[in-house]
């Protein structure tokens, strides 16, 4: 008996054959359709009458039916596809338009469509040219059974919702502007309806584009500072920005149309000094930091403009009024001139003090000059930078690493989740406590228990075999409740100052391991950095010996530590060799962590 293999080959052979006898019989058809129409047509010019010659009249126009029809390619093979369903049948009806004296009857029509489909449609079209099925009586009947079997495409109501729906995310406004032309042209609302729908549904990075593309190629502008600076005072007219948007990267580009004489450059420049006095470098070379600004009992998180060449720290005074952040008068105002000698707006106002977080867990008390910088909420500028002196990752947009001064002051101060006021006036009730611990209160404080301790002579060091260095171990994946877990540790441990953003070569796995509470305690995989550590070889005293200093003792305290590793700091310049992967990013511990 023949194997499954071979009745597959076998049934496999018989349906290409049944295929080309297919496309065999629309050729014959189609010639022979093409025979019928021409000599039909000599027939017709042989039946009318000649016409009596008149000399006087126009010469008579010339019977289209007599002329050659054009030459097109067949459509493309159809194979199925739901979304090309419609346009296919909508070439296939253009093609016998263009030649209609070639495709005069349905059946020639039909059978052209059913020689173009390939794939699991040509299985279909074979099925219902076999059976005589009623839809292969006319190239109508065929075109509505292959939409009602074969197109998905959304029309109307679902076109609209769908529509109603479409972000431009991530995509170009190219692409999105495509894909809504196409839903749109589908749905049932009016022109200007959708007009509101696809502006509103930009990405908040494209507004300020909008408005540069608006600036550098109106009509009317020509390079000349009188031009471009009545033009850049105005407001935005396009489109209205809350300020506190701030576009991760302005990328300027010409939309595909030449620049006139470096104008964008010169308007960049100018919009630049317009805002504040400030000079901002290129876009592709300017570093934004997210920030966290505090004050009273309000908090707002929005990125910063790293600024070396801004001869101070800055905020925009729209941005502080929407705000309510508190202003302060200057006693006395301070002039600002830009690069060429123009004067431009006086600062009058500076902010009360507010608190910086950056980098999660850098705070800071700071006053920020108050100026007309939109496209730059927060401008940290020269004094900032040698105040602090950060170490820029620009690829990430990150502070990798502070000045020695900032982990003996900003960053001690640093904590999770619980405000800073809070650290110095904590209550707590000691009256269950027996009076002989009370003295401990500091040592047992919650909110100093959950803060960057400072470095002591015993901190702990990491002693490497000579000529090693550590391992980068794996990164795991995280399911969806320890990735939830995973993202409030980093964020509370970031705010702790307990870890901080690494550039170190090393990387050891982070997971989780399951608690008996049904919590998720994290763990990093040191194994590999404890197997080239120095062990330390200080003997420990013998149990034997410990019981022997308890010996008629009745009563018996135990206390437990808060944070008790946590308490410790690592030793300064041991931190890069407890570097950590996750799939947030790369870390390293500022304090001693488990596993270690």
């Amino acid at each position: 008996t023949p194997t499954v293999q071979e009745l597959l080959s076998v049934n496999n052979a018989r349906m290409d054959q049944q295929e080309e006898h297919l496309l065999n019989t629309g050729r014959a058809v189609q010639a022979l359709v093409a025979q019928v129409s021409e000599l039909t047509s000599q027939l017709q010019q042989l039946r009318s009458p000649a016409a009596p010659p008149t000399p006087l009249s126009p010469p008579p126009l010339t019977n289209t039916e007599h002329l050659p029809e054009p030459r097109l390619p067949t459509p493309e093979l159809y194979a199925g596809e739901p979304k090309l369903c419609r346009a296919f049948l909508t070439k296939c009806s253009m093609f016998f338009s263009l030649q209609p004296r070639t495709f005069a009857t349905e059946s020639s029509k039909v059978a052209l469509v059913l020689t173009l489909l390939s794939g699991r449609a040509a299985l279909w079209g074979t099925a219902v040219w076999e059976n005589q099925h009623p839809c292969c009586s006319s190239f109508l009947a065929l075109s509505e059974e292959m939409k009602r079997v074969f197109d998905r495409a959304v029309v109307g109501r679902e076109a609209a919702r769908m529509l109603t729906d479409l972000r431009q995310g991530n995509r170009s406004v190219s692409d999105y502007s495509i894909e809504f032309r196409t839903l749109a042209a589908d749905g049932t609302s009016s022109c200007m309806g959708w007009l509101i729908v696809f502006k509103g549904k930009y990405s908040l990075w494209i507004y300020p584009l909008i408005w540069m593309d608006s600036l550098i190629w109106r009509s009317e502008l020509t390079p000349g500072y009188s031009n471009v600076i009545s033009f850049a005072r105005t407001p935005w007219h396009l489109i209205s920005l809350p300020v506190q948007y701030l576009p991760p990267r302005i990328r300027t580009h010409a939309g595909g149309r030449e620049s006139v004489g470096g104008l964008e450059d010169f308007v960049f420049t100018v919009v630049r000094l317009l805002s504040g006095g400030v000079l901002l470098e290129k876009s592709s070379s300017t570093t934004l930091l997210p920030v966290r600004l505090q004050w009273a009992a309000a908090f707002h998180n929005c990125l910063a403009l790293v600024d070396s060449g801004a001869e101070g720290k800055f905020m925009d005074f729209d941005f502080a009024h929407h705000l309510h952040i508190p202003v302060v008068p200057l006693t006395h105002k301070i002039t600002v001139n830009a690069l060429n000698g123009q004067a431009l707006p006086d600062i009058t106002h500076t902010t009360g003090p507010v608190t910086l977080v950056t980098s999660g867990n850098h705070l800071e008390s700071i006053t920020l000059l108050l100026t007309l910088s939109p496209l730059a909420p927060i401008v940290l500028g020269h004094p900032w930078l040698v105040q602090h002196n950060p170490r820029v990752d620009r690829g990430h947009d990150s502070v990798s690493a502070w000045s020695d001064s900032c982990y003996a002051s900003c960053l001690v101060s640093a904590c999770s989740s619980v405000s800073c006021s809070l650290l110095q006036n904590e209550s707590v009730n000691l009256s269950n406590v027996p009076k002989e611990y009370r003295d401990l209160k500091e040592v047992f404080s919650k909110s100093r228990a959950a803060s960057l301790p400072p470095h002591r002579p015993y901190d702990c060091a990491i002693d490497l075999v000579p000529g090693t260095s550590p391992p980068k171990g794996k990164l795991y994946s995280l399911s969806a409740p320890e990735r939830e877990a995973m993202e409030k540790y980093i964020s509370d441990s970031l705010a702790a100052g307990f870890i901080r953003p690494s550039s170190s070569p090393a990387g050891a796995g982070f997971f989780f391991v399951g608690k008996k509470d049904g919590s998720l305690r994290p763990c990093i995989d040191y194994r590999g950095l404890n197997n080239i550590t120095v062990k330390n070889t200080y003997p420990l005293p013998l149990m034997s010996s410990a019981f022997e200093r308890l010996q008629g003792a009745s009563v018996f305290t135990k206390l437990d530590l808060r944070n008790a590793y946590h308490l410790v700091r690592i030793r300064k310049g041991d931190e890069w060799k407890t570097a950590f992967n996750t799939p947030r990013g790369h870390f390293e511990y500022q304090v001693m962590p488990f596993g270690l």
